[in-house]
C-alpha cells in the first residue's frame, strides 16, 4: 500500500472539512427551523384561544425562539471553525 503524499493529505483534509461543515449547517438549521415553526403554530393557537394574554404569549414566544435559534447559531460557529480554524490543518502543518 502506498503512502499518501502531503498534497493528497491536504486535499483530503480540505474535502472532509467542507463536507462536515456543510453537514453541520444542514442538520443544524433543519432542527431549529422545525422547532420554531411548531412554537409559532402553538403560540398562534394559544393567542386565538386567549386573546387577552397575547402580550404575555408573544413575549414568551420571542424568548423561546431566541433560545431555539441559538442552536443554529452554534452550528454555524462550529462550521466556521471547521472551515477557517481547523485544528487538523495545524497538525498537518506541524508534522510536515
Amino acid at each position: 500500500m502506498r503512502e499518501m503524499t502531503d498534497l493528497e493529505a491536504a486535499e483530503l483534509i480540505g474535502m472532509v472539512s467542507v463536507f462536515v461543515a456543510g453537514l453541520t449547517i444542514a442538520i443544524g438549521s433543519v432542527g431549529p427551523a422545525l422547532g420554531e415553526g411548531r412554537a409559532l403554530a402553538e403560540a398562534l393557537g394559544a393567542i386565538a384561544q386567549q386573546p387577552d394574554e397575547a402580550n404575555t404569549i408573544t413575549r414568551t414566544l420571542f424568548v423561546g425562539l431566541a433560545m431555539v435559534e441559538s442552536t443554529a447559531i452554534y452550528c454555524f460557529v462550529v462550521a466556521m471553525i471547521i472551515l477557517f480554524a481547523n485544528p487538523f490543518w495545524n497538525h498537518f502543518i506541524e508534522t510536515k
